[in-house]
């Protein structure tokens, strides 16, 4: 056990704070930034070696995403309203987004099928794409974003048992059930702020 700790601890290390940033995600705590940035570095390692290149790029994505939700919520934390607000994406916004999802899925699976030695690449292109949008929606606080993490989680799971990932897995089963109790706690504070703008303005 040790042993395969010390062989895998950057991998096992990025599954600990991806519990945590999946965690404070649905607190909604804004702390979820900081972790991302580190697991995000932790995971381009991983991915790396397991040669999920789009995957390794996706994290790096993360990284930078991660800096501008921290500059996105930190800048909402202070205004009157005290924070940013679950919101509810709309059809034309999430027309839009499916629309940049699949431009995203076609593009990556051409680059990752033609440029790389990725065993699966239009699958891999596939959780990528979709990540890309999901956690964008994130940083806005689109109540959507987790029925698309659900999904992608589902995938993800069978990708990584592909590819030998365990911890991963055991990971993205977590982040499954996780994202269907973030859903529900995020639409219970959507209601809720809904209803208190109501009270406002009678």
């Amino acid at each position: 056990m040790i042993d395969w700790l010390s062989a895998n601890y950057i991998e096992v290390t990025g599954v600990i704070l991806s519990i945590i940033y999946l965690l404070l995600s649905i607190r909604q705590s804004i702390y979820l930034w900081p972790v991302g940035l580190l697991s995000a570095v932790m995971y381009i390692v991983v991915f790396y070696e397991a040669k999920f290149y789009a995957d390794m790029g996706l994290n790096g994505y993360y990284f930078v995403i991660s800096i501008y939700g921290w500059i996105n919520w930190s800048g909402a934390n202070r205004k009157k309203a005290s924070e940013l607000q679950v919101v509810r994406t709309g059809v034309r916004r999430a027309m839009i987004l499916a629309g940049a999802a699949i431009l995203l899925f076609f593009l990556l699976g051409f680059l990752l099928d033609q440029y790389t030695d990725s065993p699966i690449p239009y699958w891999d292109a596939l959780t990528t794409s979709g990540s890309i949008v999901a956690t964008w929606m994130l940083t806005k606080k689109m109540l959507e974003h987790w029925l698309i993490w659900i999904f992608i989680d589902l995938v993800s799971m069978t990708l990584y048992v592909y590819r030998g990932l365990y911890p991963t897995v055991i990971l993205f089963a977590i982040y499954t059930a996780m994202a269907v109790v973030g859903y529900i706690k995020w639409k219970r504070s959507f209601a809720k702020a809904r209803e208190e703008k109501h009270m406002v303005e009678e």
